[in-house]
């Protein structure tokens, strides 16, 4: 019996930068065992130019991100979500969509790389960083026993990850 395939939707205010890094991330690194999504509440209709080049310069797949609402994700023929994170406090501090299914909800805030201000080379820094947290709490969420562990528990667990290293200042509840 093939192991289940569990739906994964990231979300965000615009969609256009910690989302997207996220979709990635988990697309590449959860692939045998999970599909990922993102999805933004006011997206911004565009990806940010240095979240691909992120992605591309640590060999993760940009090919097919686009900014997009999370309206999509609540249409009858969408992917029923087991997991849904949020990944801005915005985002998580805004009324959600129902969501299909009764997904685990937890909120995994970062500070917005796109609001970085400086040079350049700066405002890229301001991304790999925002890469790294969002890469340990996937790699931590892809290595749950998700078959064996209890709902509360998992919760707690999902929750835990959202707080580690790289958590922004407020912990709003997620959508």
């Amino acid at each position: 019996m093939p192991d289940q395939i569990y739906n994964v939707l990231f979300l965000c205010t615009g969609n256009s930068a910690r989302s997207i890094l996220a979709e990635s991330i988990l697309r590449k690194d959860g692939a045998s065992r999970f599909q990922s999504f993102s999805a933004g509440s006011t997206p911004k209709g565009a990806v940010h130019p240095l979240a691909l080049r992120t992605l591309e310069s640590m060999d993760y797949p940009a090919d097919g991100m686009r900014s997009k609402s999370w309206l999509e994700f609540t249409a009858l023929d969408a992917p029923v979500m087991d997991f849904v994170f949020t990944v801005c406090d915005n985002a998580a501090g805004e009324s959600c969509p129902i969501w299909p299914g009764q997904p685990m909800t937890a909120h995994w805030g970062i500070e917005d790389p796109a609001a970085a201000d400086g040079t350049e080379l700066q405002r890229q820094a301001a991304f790999v960083t925002a890469f790294r947290y969002l890469k340990n709490r996937i790699d931590t969420f892809v290595n749950l026993p998700l078959r064996s562990i209890d709902k509360l528990s998992l919760g707690t667990r999902l929750r835990e990850i959202g707080r580690a290293d790289g958590a922004s200042h407020s912990t709003p509840k997620a959508g």
